[in-house]
């Protein structure tokens, strides 16, 4: 089955010839028994009388099995062979691409002939469970027990425009840069009936990310998160990917607890850590634990740690988010153009009032800013207006030489008057006023004080305040508590690498600077920028943290410095 739209629609990565073009990644039959197992989909229940949806079945690593432990299970309480269109609701699998379809299809069609079924019935079977289509758009108006799957990966800039303008249309949780296995997700939690069970592997990044506020906020009002594997180093799939994986396993209904598996070593430690996820009762296994109240709304999910989780919380509720506390997080200028904007301050052959000093990422060393000499020209007056060129001749015959160059950005194409514009509005007053800078990508957090003489590059991320002594601030910020924040609300890079995002610095909470003694106060200012027990003994006191606490932030802090390092 193929829908209209995708026959009007100029090519999709979904319908290419090659597995890696179109998102799919195919699963290690380690990663599939357990996902199975943990939606309750076993040989020990009447599968017969159940519903199950593979949405994208590829090679059909899950369709497969899924037929297997059906058949397991008609072999104790029937239907047999001779009644095998029985089992004609049992299944459903959609596929949209046609040779992965075709081969599945023989497969399945082949495994129903070796349990007895006649050729008829085998091809009654294949018509009435596989689905030849794009699941975001097939017809489908049941309800399933139980959603499994492996959904693909594909990014919104390689999906043709009118076919996103058609998921965009009937999915709300595509938002912002949303992969879309987002909305599979979200169409594969609707199609849940009554204590359904949706169990997918996935990349992780929709736990933390902005875009996955939707979808978390839809699993918030509706589901329940029952089982969540981290997957990080393990080798869930055949061929080797780059996202962090994690399985989770969310069902329709209420619910407080989580069961959460902690990283097994490699797909073959799977089956024992499913197994103690799955047997009720007290959990015993070292491997798992029981996590309440992961789940709030929209907010990223906080699911590294019961004791991290409770230390959160907790300062959650005694302090304030850092932007309530009268501070205000930014990034620096991204141009687009960075050969053209940003060479040495005295090289630049533009007048003085079109170039600003620049500091960078790697000019952040040792706690302080070892400046390289470079600058930005900056295209705005500072009332924000775009700069005359014929008030500025030299600025004006630099930028006309660039010029092709420039008009190519997509900032210039969209405002085409505006060709020699940075991306970033650059605010000079920015530069005067004293922050602290903080580049993204790091192991540990790492902040330096700029008493108001550079520029940021779009590579940093810079912290004001209006309250705040900054030098105090910077002493919070490079504590193990603020990594806590940053670590369980953000996703971590390759190598464990934390990302020091916006986003994610404006989660960590603070006290209020008033509120603190001045003997906090001066112990905060006066730590030094590269001891990092000082830094931690300050921020401690002025958090008021019991001992249980301290021990729990340290632990933290060495798993995040061992991760980075590895």
């Amino acid at each position: 089955m193929q829908s209209s739209l995708e026959t009007r629609a100029p090519r999709s990565p979904l319908l290419g010839p090659d597995a890696s073009e179109r998102g799919a990644v195919f699963t290690r039959p380690e990663v599939v028994e357990a996902l199975l197992d943990l939606a309750g989909y076993t040989a020990e229940q009447p599968l017969q009388r159940w519903s199950v949806l593979e949405p994208s079945f590829g090679a059909g690593d899950f369709l497969l099995a899924i037929v297997e432990r059906l058949l397991a299970a008609c072999a104790g309480a029937g239907p047999g062979p001779k009644d095998a269109r029985r089992l004609g609701e049992a299944v459903r699998g959609v596929e949209v691409h046609a040779e992965s379809f075709a081969a599945t299809r023989d497969r399945v069609r082949a495994r129903l002939l070796a349990w007895g079924a006649s050729r008829a019935d085998a091809e009654w079977l294949c018509e009435a469970w596989l689905i030849r289509g794009d699941f975001l758009l097939a017809p489908l108006e049941r309800r399933f027990d139980v959603v499994v799957g492996n959904p693909p990966y594909v990014r919104q800039e390689r999906i043709p425009e009118p076919l996103l303008a058609e998921y965009r249309r009937r999915y709300r949780t595509i938002y912002d840069r949303a992969d879309l296995y987002v909305p599979f997700f979200e169409r594969g939690l609707q199609l849940l009936g009554d204590g359904g069970r949706l169990a997918f592997i996935c990349a992780n990044r929709w736990l933390k990310n902005k875009y996955g506020g939707p979808l978390r906020g839809l699993v918030a009002r509706e589901f329940h998160l029952s089982h969540f594997i981290d997957m990080e180093g393990t080798d869930a799939f055949q061929s080797e990917v780059f996202a962090y994986p994690a399985i989770t396993v969310i069902r329709r209904g209420a619910g407080e607890v989580t069961r959460i598996g902690r990283r097994p070593q490699g797909a073959g430690d799977l089956p024992a850590v499913v197994q103690a996820m799955t047997t009720p009762g007290p959990i015993r296994d070292p491997r798992v634990e029981e996590v309440a109240q992961a789940i709030r709304g929209a907010d990223p999910w906080l699911l590294d740690s019961t004791d991290q989780l409770r230390v959160l919380r907790r300062l959650e509720r005694d302090h304030v988010a850092l932007e309530d506390a009268g501070c205000a997080v930014g990034i620096g200028v991204a141009t687009g153009a960075d050969r053209v904007f940003i060479a040495e301050l005295d090289a630049l052959p533009v007048e003085a009032a079109r170039k600003l000093p620049l500091v960078m990422a790697a000019d952040l060393r040792g706690g302080a800013i070892a400046w390289s000499g470079r600058a930005i020209v900056n295209p705005f007056e500072p009332d924000g207006a775009l700069a005359d060129l014929a008030r500025y001749p030299r600025f004006a015959a630099y930028v006309r030489r660039h010029r092709e160059a420039l008009q190519r950005r997509y900032v210039a194409q969209r405002s085409p008057a505006a060709w020699y514009r940075t991306i970033d509005r650059v605010d000079v007053a920015l530069t005067h006023t004293p922050k602290l800078l903080i580049p993204d990508i790091k192991g540990e957090p790492t902040v330096v004080f700029d008493p108001g003489r550079y520029y940021p590059h779009h590579n940093l991320y810079h912290v004001t305040s209006s309250t705040w002594d900054l030098q105090a601030l910077a002493t919070i910020l490079r504590s193990s508590l603020a990594a806590l924040f940053v670590a369980n609300y953000g996703i971590k890079m390759a190598g464990g690498f934390l990302r020091f995002q916006a986003q994610y610095l404006r989660r960590i909470c603070v006290p209020r600077w008033a509120d603190l003694p001045a003997k906090t106060r001066a112990a905060l200012i006066a730590a030094p920028a590269t001891d990092a027990a000082a830094i931690d003994r300050a921020t401690f006191v002025a958090y008021g943290l019991t001992r249980a606490e301290m021990d729990t932030v340290r632990r933290a802090a060495a798993t995040i410095r061992v991760g980075s390092k590895k």
